[in-house]
């Protein structure tokens, strides 16, 4: 698992990886890495907001978008988002398809959810001195 955590992180990806065998999905931003299986079931236990979309999207530019996906997407499922040091907004670990179709039909908030740092920590596979398993 960790050769390929550290192969998506080296090949520059930033976006969900498909679930594999022994692994669920996961959300790679830079150097670090998010299990959104694990983030989607602590979710359950914080308040749902709305949040300005493309605030909450500021690292959309650098994810990749499947648009044919993204048009199909339903808005009312909440984004999840974690905390990040020195960033104003959390990063969106669930969602950028969303996040898309929402700016495509200028539909200005979604629901999020965002987690505590506990919470955070609980999901980070890698990252903000974490190294990945195995």
């Amino acid at each position: 698992m960790s050769g390929e955590v550290s192969n998506e992180i080296a090949n520059g990806m930033a976006g969900k990886t498909p679930r594999t065998e022994g692994r669920g999905e996961m959300f790679v931003f830079l150097g670090w890495a998010w299990d959104v299986d694990a983030a989607t079931r602590l979710a359950a236990r914080h308040p749902v907001v709305w949040r300005d979309v493309a605030r909450m999207g500021w690292a959309r530019h650098v994810v990749h978008i499947d648009r044919d996906h993204a048009a199909r997407v339903t808005l009312s499922r909440p984004l999840i988002a974690v905390p990040v040091p020195k960033a104003e907004v959390p990063l969106v670990i669930d969602g950028y398809h969303r996040i898309h179709r929402a700016i495509t039909l200028k539909i200005p908030r979604l629901p999020v959810i965002v987690l505590d740092a506990a919470d955070e920590r609980a999901c980070r596979i890698m990252g903000g001195g974490v190294t990945p398993p195995g």
